[in-house]
């Protein structure tokens, strides 16, 4: 069967072959003898029978067939489900360290089997007019199932704001104003995507390149050979998933359950547990972990999978880790900079001039609003050292990402943006003109029934979040979605306004804590969210998906998701023991919950004005700001005068952003995530590239799967059963499981520890 096309404009027919499982056959530009244009500068017609620009023509069909079977029951069903499994068990792992990510992916990976066996043995059946068994699993279901799978796959930002006022502030608002934060924090940002559409969807220039290889791996499934020179023998790419994920599964016993020193491999520190400078150096729990090994891929890949990430941007991570981890941190560590002796080199949390963790209860009134009075009998607070370097960086990525857009983009993106607007449809754009856009309403509905959703939450309950400061949050993520959306589009860097958002509503309303987080997180997760929501519809965009479909799926998902990890999470504070307690005993001590909480009282309740102004503790930081201006500059004039130098792959807003984990993250995270992504991305992709184009995203969803499928049937069958006593007295308390704890490292030792009643730091503030 064929299926013939006819675009708008175009000069010829594009035959569609269907191969045998009902799925197009993938035909490039060569195949029907349509020239290969480069430059869309020198053919501004090129955009008529594909894409003008290679890349993306090396991993799009530019070919549709309407009639393909899209918004199924079977693409309903598998969507649904994966959009419950996938976002519970990040929920889940969100409150562990090491934590793992199920990322996509995995639902992209097997779904295709799971859809075939659906096609193969359910009866074809009408359902309320839909068939049960439209016939082939189809490559534009296997799409709408991904999308759905992995729109709300990572933990909702504003879930930290719940478990923020339950650890910090002994808040439990009940589950209707966490479901309505939550959901008018995912889906607010979505209103703007009829906006977004016309400037970052519909225009080729806007490539995203992240979805390129998303839409190469579809293709690849879906066709009958794979890519890569000489890489059609060997193992399936499903066959060696699940080799791979059994391997991973079955290793991650041991330093997830009976050897858990293979994990926190702090092997320094066991040599010389009571040596404070080595195990400020080498620990893995608050110091430096310089030990470099770790035999956990939950560790290695805790900043995300180094099989994913591209090389050059690794290379860049790890040499501004390197300087700013392993040089800077000690220089200022070990030369008491801001009294940092008294406390452990790395930590997420907060202390006081006692160096005991900052109780902020002592600093608040009954309605948890901030006490001078009381801080001022109390004590300011303090960080540890990689915790107010990390806060540097912070700052230095806001300015180094915008001046090195400026100077290193500034003439792409210009004449890009210029394009957006008047640039000709390329194939992809007006093959997608078949099918009905969304109507602009549906956006009204979404915004209007979130906004209304965010004012219930503000003034139901005593959040001291006044209204206009709602409404200011998204008004700055507003004004930022389509420059930024515009530099992530074509650069694949996205700036982040945490930072920005922070410091606009320390300065405008300090105290307030509660109002702080809920700014924050209105003023980025919008933005975020409708640039998150903008890429899905681009990857629908090149796989022809209708627009239509594509809404409702990420809408329903996105509330589903949403809804059950708040289930989760509420389930996991009833049911686990020392819930977000540093020494809980299964690793969920809330890593991230400590970093969000430790922000709100510096934000929130103390202020940025008593932290980061002139003659505060921590005002040297704010010359980062400068320090992250000036790097991509100092880049670009010497690109300039010589510009096959080295210089041209050094990349400052990776340089200042790639570390932004850390704390909780160490080396022990950073450094064997490095040695991993040099040995795939680099040596085995450059030496073997066969191998590396079929199985290295297969490898590396697979190990991510294995660890987390792993790690669930550990805890629920080891762990949780009988109040956690299975092994109490074997397995938990041998040498391999206790050893890395025994430390100083491990019973959290600064360099300097005071007698009782002692303090340190200024004696005014």
């Amino acid at each position: 069967m064929s299926a013939v096309v006819k675009d708008k404009g175009s000069a010829s027919t594009l035959d569609l072959e269907k191969t045998q499982d009902g799925n197009v056959a993938v035909l490039d530009a060569g195949d029907v003898g349509v020239p290969e244009f480069d430059d869309p500068n020198v053919y501004p017609d090129a955009g008529v029978a594909d894409s003008p620009y290679p890349e993306v023509r090396s991993a799009v069909a530019n070919t549709d067939d309407p009639t393909i079977p899209v918004s199924t029951i079977r693409a309903w069903t598998l969507g649904l489900i994966w959009a419950i499994i996938i976002p519970g068990l990040n929920q889940f792992f969100f409150f562990r360290y090491p934590s793992v990510t199920v990322t996509g992916i995995i639902a992209q990976l097997l779904s295709l089997p799971l859809g075939r066996l659906w096609s193969r043995f359910f009866p074809n059946i009408k359902i309320l007019g839909m068939d049960l068994n439209p016939g082939p699993f189809t490559i534009k279901e296997h799409v709408l199932v991904t999308i759905m799978a992995s729109v709300g796959a990572g933990s909702a930002y504003a879930t930290d704001i719940v478990a923020v006022q339950r650890v910090y502030y002994n808040q439990i608002y009940n589950f209707s104003f966490q479901w309505l934060v939550v959901m008018s924090t995912q889906l607010i940002g979505f209103s703007i995507g009829g906006i977004a559409r016309r400037f970052l969807v519909q225009p080729p220039s806007m490539i995203w390149p992240a979805n390129l290889v998303t839409c190469a791996l579809f293709n690849t499934l879906h066709s009958t050979e794979y890519a890569g020179v000489g890489s059609r023998g060997g193992y399936s790419r499903e066959r060696f998933f699940y080799i791979a994920l059994a391997c991973s599964a079955c290793w991650y016993i041991l330093p997830g359950y009976l050897f858990t020193a293979l994990s926190y491999f702090s092997w320094v520190c066991w040599i010389a547990p009571n040596n404070l400078v080595v195990n400020q150096l080498f620990g893995v729990n608050y110091g430096l972990g310089m030990g470099l090994l770790t035999f956990d891929w939950a560790q290695i890949a805790y900043v995300g999978s180094p099989l994913a990430t591209p090389w050059w941007a690794e290379a860049n991570v790890a040499a501004g880790f390197v300087f700013f981890f392993w040089i800077l941190t000690p220089a200022l560590y070990f030369t008491n900079t801001w009294y940092s002796k008294y406390m452990p080199i790395s930590s997420g949390g907060s202390f006081d001039n006692t160096g005991s963790s900052y109780n902020v209860s002592r600093i608040l009134t009954a309605d948890s609003t901030f006490d001078e009075e009381s801080y001022k009998a109390y004590s300011p607070l303090f960080l540890s050292t990689t915790f107010a370097i990390s806060y540097g960086l912070s700052f230095a990525s806001i300015t180094a990402t915008i001046t090195h857009a400026f100077l290193f983009f500034r003439k792409q993106i210009w004449t890009q943006s210029r394009r957006a607007m008047h640039e000709q449809p390329d194939i992809h754009a007006r093959l997608m003109a078949v099918y009905p856009q969304v109507p602009e309403w549906w956006y009204v509905i979404i915004f209007l029934s979130m906004f209304v959703c965010g004012i219930i939450s503000i003034e139901v309950w005593n959040t001291k979040f006044p209204v206009q400061y709602f409404i200011l949050a998204l008004v700055i993520a507003f004004v930022y979605i389509i420059p930024i959306g515009m530099i992530q589009a074509i650069t694949n860097q996205q700036v982040g306004l945490n930072v920005i958002t922070e410091l606009i509503i320390g300065y405008a309303l300090p105290g307030h804590p509660i109002a702080m987080m809920m700014f924050k997180t209105w003023g980025y997760i919008t933005m975020a969210q409708a640039l998150t929501f903008t890429s899905d519809f681009k990857l629908g965009h090149y796989m022809k998906i209708p627009p239509r479909a594509m809404f409702t799926a990420q809408v329903v998902a996105t509330v589903l998701a949403g809804t059950v990890q708040l289930g989760v999470q509420a389930w996991m504070f009833t049911n686990i023991e020392g819930m977000c307690d540093r020494d809980q005993k299964d690793g969920f001590w809330c890593p991230s919950t400590g970093v969000f909480g430790t922000a709100s009282i510096i934000w929130g309740v103390i202020g940025p004005a008593r932290q980061f102004s002139s003659g505060q503790i921590y005002y040297a930081l704010t010359f980062f700001f400068l320090v992250g201006f000036l790097c991509p500059l100092l880049a670009w004039i010497i690109h300039l005068k010589w510009p096959n130098s080295f210089i041209r792959y050094v990349n400052f807003p990776v340089i200042f952003s790639g570390t932004g984990l850390i704390p909780p993250a160490s080396a022990i995270n950073y450094v064997p995530w490095a040695i991993v992504g040099f040995i795939f991305q680099y040596v085995i992709r450059r030496r073997h590239f066969a191998w590396w184009t079929k199985y290295n995203y297969v490898l590396s969803a697979a190990m991510d799967a294995g660890v987390a499928i792993s790690a669930v049937l550990i805890f629920f069958i080891l762990q949780y059963p009988r109040n956690g006593t299975i092994g109490e007295n074997t397995i938990q308390t041998w040498w391999g499981n206790t050893v890395y704890a025994n430390t100083a490292d491990g019973n959290k030792t600064p360099l300097i520890a005071l007698a009782d009643g002692q303090t340190f730091g200024p004696s005014t503030w």
